[in-house]
């Protein structure tokens, strides 16, 4: 039976329920040495790709395919998403759990979009002869990019899987740690795009 908004947040929560308990401290702990592993990889596929930059081969390169307008809608997307994480996570801190539900629902369709121009423009690419085996460069590309794409897809997901096993339970000491760090990947990913932007699309356009 469907709990009303009053039912859901009728206990009182503590200032920060997200690390209220040992457990929601260890949670988010072994977060930020997750994140330490994630930096690590996209550091090395960022390194990957602007060494290979240059390297085009007889495929088209930056400077003909990457078509700043669109990625830029792209960027304001995904930003804006991180935006909403923000409002469910401080909806989730005032007890608020049908607000918190529907901005990470937001930021779920959001993300969505994101995903959606992205497939488009790696379709575009691929029409233009941009395949992941016509050079150094392509290949990097992909990678870097389709494993950003990847971990947007992961974190929809995520936010998915929360939202329905959690419906109907209210926010508590145990799930408010799952929702604060679902959020905060969102934000990784959301800033491991802004250095995609400048150090791939951006420079990609000016060293061409």
């Amino acid at each position: 039976m469907a709990h009303s908004e009053s039912a859901l947040h009728s206990k009182q929560l503590p200032p920060h329920p997200e690390t209220a308990t040992l457990e929601g401290k260890n949670k988010f702990l072994s977060f930020w040495l997750f994140l330490g592993g994630e930096t690590a990889l996209f550091a090395t596929l960022f390194g990957t790709h602007i060494g290979l930059r240059g390297s085009v081969a007889a495929g088209p390169g930056p400077a003909e395919l990457f078509q700043l307008p669109m990625v830029a809608a792209a960027t304001f997307i995904l930003l804006l998403s991180s935006f909403t994480s923000v409002l469910a996570i401080m909806a989730m801190k005032e007890n608020k759990v049908r607000s918190m539900q529907l901005w990470f629902f937001v930021t779920m369709l959001l993300g969505l979009a994101f995903l959606g121009l992205e497939i488009y423009e790696f379709t575009e690419y691929v029409h233009e002869g941009l395949t992941l085996q016509v050079s150094a460069f392509a290949s990097s590309f992909y990678m870097l990019v389709g494993t950003h794409g990847g971990h947007v897809l992961f974190g929809v997901l995520w936010f998915a899987a929360l939202l329905i096993r959690n419906f109907n339970r209210g926010i508590n000491t145990y799930n408010a740690p799952k929702y604060y760090v679902a959020a905060l990947f969102w934000h990784f990913v959301d800033l491991v795009w802004v250095f995609i932007f400048t150090a791939v699309y951006l420079m990609g356009k000016v060293a061409s």
